[in-house]
């Protein structure tokens, strides 16, 4: 017997590559975005990024990441924090002593091992630091519970010299290209 209780349910896509290990040795480029795309982390100007005290946080944070997680590493010239949303690029290194990419595996492959602890997957890795971000922001302004990041994110894998070359020069370049910036709501 079915029962109608009138209630639809709106299955969420998942944006992730199916079948695809995200535990995998590899760079992950990821953009964060803030919820309802508040500029909560300081302003533009002249092209050059101003960060406010959330704009701190933001940045500590990701690279706070990396001391927790042996797993991740982390560079300053791969990360930029916006208005309201970060640029990222994530490298997951290989803790487990299986093969790696950097001994010939294509790039991106997908992986054949054992399940390995959620701990190690860019979404955990996203999770902990949202949660992190988040947990700080409400403290200094005393307002547990409140929002600051949409739900999901975007990745992307990177899967050569010279897609890591343009993603690193977008990140670069993000400041300078704010008016024209999707996730900026004041552009026309």
């Amino acid at each position: 017997m079915t029962v109608d209780t009138g209630k639809k349910y709106h299955r969420r896509r998942s944006i992730r590559l199916a079948g695809y290990d995200y535990t995998s040795e590899g760079g992950y480029f990821v953009t964060i975005v803030t919820h309802g795309r508040l500029c909560l982390f300081g302003e533009v100007i002249n092209g050059e990024m101003h960060v406010n005290d959330f704009g701190r946080i933001v940045h500590e944070e990701w690279f706070n990441t990396a001391k927790l997680r042996p797993n991740v590493e982390l560079l300053e010239d791969e990360f930029v924090v916006m208005p309201n949303h970060i640029h990222g690029i994530i490298w997951i290194e290989d803790v487990t002593g299986r093969c790696s990419l950097k001994d010939n595996s294509p790039v991106g492959a997908y992986s054949h091992t054992p399940l390995r602890s959620p701990s190690h997957t860019i979404g955990a890795i996203i999770r902990g630091y949202k949660g992190a971000v988040t947990t700080k922001k409400n403290t200094i302004r005393n307002s547990k519970g409140s929002s600051i990041w949409q739900r999901n994110y975007y990745d992307h894998i990177i899967c050569s010299e010279k897609d890591y070359e343009n993603i690193v020069n977008y990140i670069d370049s993000n400041p300078l290209q704010w008016e024209l910036d999707k996730e900026n709501d004041h552009h026309q």
